[in-house]
């Protein structure tokens, strides 16, 4: 039986543009997690601060009960409470895991597979930019890229809805056309269309036959999200600013989604995630978890996906380059697209102390204006 033990300090660390979380136990173990909460890592640090007082002294494996009370513990929640509440269940998981020399999937039922496939980003300001990026990443051996289909600068400039809508399908037709069909093509819209805008432009873009359609609206009405579904011949992806297991309760029970994309630093830590495959498996619906932040989240994901039955596809924004080249003493180990699963304890990975001396870098809010001056969203 593993000895007791008690939570003796939390640090919430601003790490360039993330928010890391170290939590330090009596016996020596350090369990390592991150919250995020794009743009908002300070009043995120600050959350996880107040939480810190009712968990100092607390037994560390008791990670449910932590999350219920920490949760429950007022009238409002929302995303800042879900990061803070996220990073601190990825660090306990950590610390458990540690505690009983396994990695973090042992505790979750065990591997379901030694490997996860990524897709990764890749982009351009052109058409031929584009093309160019996609192909490099097929010849760096992944089989699943994603982008969006138009100029990610002025995305937000077009004059006509036709303009825009025609400068998507050359663009997705030049990757799908240099590729081939031996790498899935990811297509993100960013919620940058209305239900009817997205509605027509996926149809134009099913003959490319696009792995998934990501989040063609805004993420706020399943029941309309469900409507572009059902009239559109491509699996919908979506979910990743969702922070607890009700909204994709109503994303699900709506058929909304083919493809569901919890964001483990959001939407409750591995505890939530978990729980959200979970649901999303009766559904016969695969997971995609969304993962834009640093290798602790890499590294949380992997746990996730190493773990559970409905398993579709891993976020990747590559890591061989500073700063995240720098922040694990290992750095996770990619071939040919894809992640092995660490044999590791805890979360399988060891933080490279000296670059936690990075000062932070935060996140600008720069919100997109368009051609009347309104606003537009991201």
């Amino acid at each position: 039986m593993v000895s007791k033990t008690k939570i003796e300090k939390i640090e919430p660390i601003l790490w360039d543009r993330w928010l890391l979380i170290k939590i330090y136990c009596e016996d020596g173990t350090i369990g390592i997690g991150e919250g995020g909460v794009h743009g908002w890592q300070r009043p995120t640090k600050t959350m996880i601060e107040v939480m810190s007082e009712y968990l100092l002294g607390k037994n560390p494996h008791l990670i449910e009960h932590h999350y219920q009370w920490l949760y429950r513990s007022s009238h409002f929640m929302g995303s800042i409470v879900q990061g803070a509440l996220s990073a601190i269940d990825i660090a306990l998981w950590d610390i458990k895991g540690k505690r009983l020399s396994v990695p973090i999937y042992e505790l979750m039922g065990g591997k379901t597979r030694d490997k996860v496939r990524c897709y990764m980003h890749v982009g351009g300001s052109t058409k031929d930019e584009l093309v160019e990026s996609a192909l490099q990443a097929s010849k760096d051996g992944f089989t699943a890229v994603r982008f969006t289909p138009y100029n990610p600068t002025n995305f937000h400039m077009h004059k006509s809805y036709s303009e825009w809508a025609d400068d998507a399908v050359q663009r997705v037709g030049a990757v799908r056309e240099a590729l081939g069909n031996d790498v899935d093509i990811c297509v993100e819209i960013h919620r940058q269309m209305n239900p009817a805008e997205s509605i027509s432009l996926g149809k134009r873009l099913e003959q490319f036959n696009p792995f998934f359609y990501e989040d063609p609206m805004l993420p706020d009405s399943p029941a309309i999200m469900g409507d572009i579904a059902k009239q559109c011949n491509i699996p919908i992806a979506t979910g990743e600013r969702f922070t607890t297991i009700f909204e994709y309760q109503q994303l699900l029970e709506a058929k909304a989604a083919a493809y569901i994309r919890p964001d483990l630093c959001l939407c409750g830590g591995l505890s939530g995630s978990k729980k959200v495959s979970a649901m999303a498996e009766a559904y016969h619906v695969k997971v995609i978890p969304h993962n834009p932040l640093s290798p602790v989240s890499t590294a949380t994901c992997i746990q996730l996906d190493a773990c559970i039955p409905n398993f579709g596809l891993q976020e990747y924004t590559g890591e061989s380059e500073p700063p995240k080249s720098e922040l694990l003493k290992s750095p996770l180990e990619l071939k040919n697209g894809y992640l092995t699963v660490p044999d590791g304890v805890g979360l399988g990975i060891e933080i490279n102390e000296k670059s936690l001396n990075m000062p932070e870098n935060p996140k600008v809010l720069d919100t997109p204006i368009g051609f009347d001056g309104s606003v537009q969203d991201r």
